[in-house]
């Protein structure tokens, strides 16, 4: 029987975000680079990849308007919504640590921040 996991929930910081992509290499199910070269977490019936210039603008005009204190990030994203729910702890967390900027925050089922 599989250990429960204990990471409930992830987020990319985007203003920390570099487009590295060894996230998307350490776990290229759960993140992908956006058309900004951002990290951003795949989610079941979310397709965060914008392919035209008109549609990244109009989501960098909405995000803008929709984060608090200007910071833009992916997610949070809980597990259960995870296109690949399957991921286990260690291949999020060597994906997260793999992040040169540590732009990804992983969190517990009591709300407490894991990494980093």
């Amino acid at each position: 029987m599989p250990e429960e996991s204990k990471i409930k929930k992830i987020v990319v910081d985007r203003n920390l975000c570099i487009g590295a992509a060894s996230c998307v290499v350490a776990a290229g199910t759960v993140f992908e680079l956006d058309a900004e070269n951002k990290a951003v977490i795949k989610q079941r019936g979310v397709n965060p990849v914008r392919s035209s210039p008109a549609e990244v603008l109009r989501t960098r005009v909405r995000d803008a308007s929709e984060t608090s204190n200007g910071v833009k990030n992916s997610g949070p994203a809980e597990r259960e919504a995870l296109e690949n729910t399957a991921i286990d702890d260690t291949t999020l967390m060597q994906a997260a640590s793999s992040c040169p900027t540590k732009a990804i925050f992983l969190y517990g089922g009591d709300g407490k921040q894991i990494y980093p």
